[in-house]
């Protein structure tokens, strides 16, 4: 029986070990932790946001750069038949108000367990606490092991090894070096759905690290001269700003700061309210009210809003109402550095898509494939993460199979 080893038990390396065994080929999946799919797991912690349900197009769009890439592995397995393979396990799934799709119980651990049963009654053998360190000279594979160097033999290869964002967790990227000794291709690593510094003054950050700044609308120019605009919420931190809204702007954020040294993001901390409508309000007569009052009556802005406003603007421009409101509807912030890798939700970077083939495979490594996040491509939280590791794990999967039967 031709065998095929997966290297890596996180939702794109259990997808391939799915697909391959259903072809009635000998799997043994490897993880460098005590148990599989740790980082699948804290993923629910929260609800685990599985996919979404915004139309296929926009949902594309979510991958940037990497669209052309990432199209072919969702139009094998989208949205649509990752809420079926749910619904499979008996698991029903259902669309928040954000369009994000979870399971009925909001948790992650009932799916996995009924995934790992499935794939074990399939033949799937698992081995936990191997880390993958190489190759040897003819080619087997070896793990470091709590009993030593083990060495292994495989028809097939699936590295399924996440990126280098959650290295607690096993994905520390200690795999890059050892695909570049191959001659592999390796995009540089970098930190994807993160947050970033901003150099807060001593005051405002002991007074507001921790604060939800929320309603807000943030913008940002492109780099083709347009402007991206996003409403939602974020968080103060003692460092400088993450959340949400700031995760979803952070590739073009990063970006920014590694071609110009900072990137200027603008916050309208009234989206709800416009420029003459605050300018008329401020400049009624507030008598005796302070002006931290009458911005909270005329205005709405007080707290961590009225506190970014003061860390910002000039004494002589607070006092004038006009430009008071204009820097309420465009607050320059200036961001000087992404959060380390080791601190974002993901990554961007990683195996070029040019030195793979369609089926996942390394064109100058035949038999060893990759999937998931140690792919170059990345995408907002949202459910578009699970979505595309999924997806190019079955891709991955079924391409091991194909190529073992042309063999």
């Amino acid at each position: 029986m031709k065998t095929i080893a997966i290297i890596g038990g996180g939702p794109a390396g259990l997808m391939a070990a799915e697909v391959a065994s259903a072809a009635g080929v000998r799997v043994d999946l490897y993880d460098a932790m005590p148990s599989v799919g740790r980082k699948f797991l804290l993923a629910g912690k929260g609800g685990l946001n599985l996919t979404h349900s915004e139309p296929l197009e926009p949902f594309l769009a979510r991958y940037g750069a990497r669209r052309a890439k990432i199209a072919p592995l969702l139009a094998s397995f989208g949205p649509e038949a990752l809420r079926a393979w749910v619904g499979g396990f008996g698991i029903e799934t259902f669309v928040g108000t954000s369009g994000r799709v979870f399971p009925k119980d909001m948790k992650a651990a009932p799916l996995l367990r009924s995934w790992l049963r499935r794939l074990r009654q399939a033949g799937v053998v698992f081995h936990t606490r191997h880390r993958w360190s190489g190759w040897t000279e003819d080619g087997q594979l070896t793990f470091s092991t709590p009993q030593g160097t083990a060495s292994v033999q495989a028809d097939a290869v699936i590295l399924a090894l996440g990126g280098g964002s959650w290295p607690s967790l096993g994905s520390n990227a200690s795999w890059v070096p050892l695909l570049r000794e191959r001659g592999v291709v390796v995009t540089t690593l970098r930190p994807a759905n993160c947050g970033f510094d901003v150099a807060w003054s001593e005051h405002f950050r002991n007074k507001f690290a921790g604060h939800p700044v929320k309603s807000v609308a943030l913008k940002i120019q492109t780099p083709t001269g347009g402007e991206c605009w996003q409403q939602g919420e974020f968080v103060v931190t003692k460092t400088g700003i993450e959340g949400g809204v700031i995760y979803a702007m952070s590739a073009l954020l990063r970006d920014e700061i590694l071609a110009k040294g900072t990137a200027l993001l603008r916050l309208d901390l009234a989206p709800d309210r416009d420029l003459s409508r605050l300018t008329n309000e401020l400049s009624r007569p507030r008598g005796k009210r302070t002006m931290a009052t009458h911005l909270d009556r005329r205005v709405g802005i007080s707290g961590v809003k009225a506190g970014l406003l003061r860390e910002v603007v000039s004494k002589e421009d607070f006092a004038d109402p006009a430009k008071l409101a204009a820097a309420i509807k465009s607050l320059p912030l200036k961001l000087i550095a992404p959060r380390p890798l080791d601190e974002a939700i993901s990554t961007a970077g990683g195996v070029a898509f040019e030195v793979l083939d369609a089926r996942l495979m390394l064109r100058d490594v035949p038999g060893v494939f990759c999937a998931g996040e140690m792919l170059d491509w990345e995408a907002p939280t949202g459910g578009y993460l699970l979505t595309a590791c999924f997806a190019s794990g079955r891709v991955a999967g079924a391409g091991a199979v194909e190529w073992l039967k042309s063999r």
